[in-house]
């Protein structure tokens, strides 16, 4: 699989998932463009590590997800999109009768309506090169619900929809719109909250992870940042022509149950 003379803008991706796909496409060939809201000299310098590891074109675009003039801009500043990775994200847990309004708006600001923004940008020029991939980073809760989410479970079960009705608005020309449904993925947030949960329950590392963190994931084993990237890449592939308005699981068979 070759992604080359492809520019891949991936939101949120000084970090976590968002990095591990910007660096599996890159791998494959892609130029990329990273993304956050920061500016600092760290994240020009990630961009400038992964053009030297896989000799591809990379540069950081500083833009907040949160309003849609900079998610707009963030597409015209990247020159070229032919694969568009939606995946900026926040979260926040609280009850729904005690869910601080800011960070209801906050979360669907920037889980769901950046999106919106950033694919009605990027189609015209999909459509100008006749090809293009959207792909949106959704979650197992795009598919199903927890209890104290509802800003994040609303948001990633939009991102669901608006990606189905993407696919049908471009069911006949050669582009594609599917979603990717990770369950719980090791990244450094997550890792950074086992040691204070191992105090909180009073267990050790591994029975943290397999009885609190991935109670609700049969396999009892995290998503890779790697398998995220490899499902994106496919997603990106002749493989995968045909496959538009669908959600892939990454979920260890959590939405089996």
């Amino acid at each position: 699989m070759s992604l080359q003379g492809k520019t891949a803008v991936i939101t949120g991706s000084n970090s976590g998932i968002g990095l591990g796909v910007a660096r599996e496409l890159a791998k494959q060939g892609a130029h990329v463009v990273l993304n956050s809201f920061t500016d600092r000299d760290e994240d020009h310098a990630l961009a400038a590590e992964i053009a030297a590891e896989f000799g591809v074109d990379a540069k950081y675009v500083a833009a907040d997800m949160s309003k849609g003039e900079d998610c707009r801009r963030l597409i015209s500043e990247s020159g070229a999109c032919d694969i568009l990775i939606n995946n900026a994200g926040i979260q926040h847990v609280a009850p729904i009768q005690d869910f601080p309004t800011a960070k209801w708006d906050a979360i669907i600001a920037i889980n769901l309506t950046s999106a919106f923004h950033t694919t009605a940008a990027a189609l015209e020029g999909m459509r100008e090169k006749g090809w293009g991939r959207v792909i949106n980073i959704a979650s197992a809760h795009g598919l199903t619900a927890s209890p104290y989410k509802s800003a994040y479970v609303a948001a990633k079960h939009g991102i669901v929809g608006m990606t189905k009705v993407v696919a049908l608005e471009t069911a006949q020309e050669p582009i594609t719109a599917n979603a990717i449904c990770p369950g719980y993925v090791l990244t450094p947030l997550v890792e950074s909250q086992i040691p204070e949960t191992m105090k909180e329950y009073d267990m050790d590392r591994e029975t943290v992870i397999k009885e609190v963190l991935l109670k609700r994931q049969p396999s009892k084993e995290f998503a890779t940042t790697e398998q995220l990237g490899g499902t994106a890449a496919f997603l990106c592939s002749d493989a995968a022509a045909q496959i538009t308005g669908t959600t892939i699981s990454v979920d260890g068979g959590w939405t089996a149950l």
